[in-house]
């Protein structure tokens, strides 16, 4: 099998020569260029693939921390930078943590070690102070969908606020005015802007008395088993409930059944993310869309423009991507309410 120094004599250049030429760094006369390719083709000489990336400092190569592969959001998440990655000619190395802080440290540290380009990370839980630490040794690294407080990296959110904001004015319009929110720890920036951005803007709106109740915890089923078990308990119940996950409105809804209680009937129902079966269900569920594949394409694009313009680490902005409510067939009025009543109320 021929190598590089047999190219190199067939064409009669300096090794160096050959190297840089076939890695696209030298520029060269046509005829001596063209005689670099003619050996090549005569020997039928294949360049390494891993020699050309270590001659360019680069790996080609980017990796990826999500905590989990199976549920729909992440799933889709992954689907989107993967094919992105590839369509720019990098591979992926996946890591799921399976939620567990130790395993988010101990992938960020073992994909440092494997210089690889950059690095995406996302987390569900809130950050502590080895998680930090890791975050800030790595190279090139872009922070998705969740914040590491502290952590001056490049940032990519949803528009958590102003996706609360159009739950609440929503349900608002509708005539709701006594809401159960069910979100994300408190100490999570998605949770804490998704309620502010509710509540504000149900406040702004309503033409009296708002109350809110909430149950907060991780974005999973079981969070919406205890929510829904919650609002059975209340006395009187909210007439809507706003659902900041996919999976909190799954387990809402299997307990809400078992209990008989009817949607939108008995209560309006309201969601966030909308990368799952939501509009599956019966009724099919009205709820805030983030742009999941956007996300992972931005990420992705922050980490190769920062090699592809050679600016060393990337600054630590955050950027927001837009929100969309799709409106279903999960919210109406409360009961006792009409639409027209509704809409002589929200009527200026």
């Amino acid at each position: 099998m021929a190598n590089l120094s047999d190219v190199a004599r067939k064409a009669g250049v300096s090794v160096t020569t050959v190297s840089r030429f076939l890695n696209g760094s030298l520029s060269l006369p046509e005829a001596r260029a063209q005689q670099i390719r003619d050996a090549v083709s005569e020997l039928r000489y294949v360049p390494n693939p891993h020699a050309r990336r270590l001659s360019r400092g680069r790996s080609d190569a980017i990796g990826l921390v999500v905590p989990d592969i199976a549920g729909p959001f992440f799933a889709k998440l992954v689907a989107a930078v993967e094919e992105e990655a590839d369509r720019r000619g990098l591979g992926l190395v996946l890591h799921a943590t399976l939620n567990r802080p130790a395993r988010e440290v101990r992938y960020l540290d073992s994909l440092r070690m494997r210089h690889l380009d950059g690095m995406i990370f996302v987390t569900n839980r809130a950050a502590d102070a080895a998680l930090l630490d890791a975050v800030r040794s790595c190279r090139h690294l872009v922070l998705l969908d969740e914040d590491v407080p502290g952590a001056d990296v490049p940032k990519v959110f949803c528009d958590n606020e102003a996706g609360g904001r159009m739950a609440g004015s929503h349900l608002a319009a509708m005539g709701h005015r006594s809401v159960l929110f069910v979100g994300g720890a408190s100490e999570m920036i998605s949770g804490r802007r998704r309620y502010r951005g509710f509540e504000q803007e149900l406040q702004r709106i309503a033409d009296g008395p708002v109350r809110i109740e909430r149950v907060l915890g991780p974005y999973t089923p079981e969070t919406g088993r205890d929510a829904a078990r919650h609002y059975l308990q209340m006395d009187p119940r909210p007439t809507a409930i706003f659902a900041s996950s996919d999976d909190i409105v799954i387990g809402l809804i299997e307990v809400l059944r078992d209990a008989l209680i009817t949607i939108p009937d008995d209560v309006s129902l309201i969601g966030f993310d909308d990368v799952g079966p939501l509009h599956l269900f019966a009724p099919p569920i009205t709820a805030i869309r983030q742009p999941v594949r956007e996300l992972g394409g931005r990420a992705l694009g922050i980490v190769l423009d920062t090699l592809r313009n050679d600016t060393g680490e990337p600054a630590p902005t955050e950027e927001l991507l837009p929100v969309t409510l799709v409106e279903r067939a999960s919210v109406a009025p409360p009961a006792g309410r009409s639409n027209a009543a509704v809409n002589r109320r929200a009527s200026p």
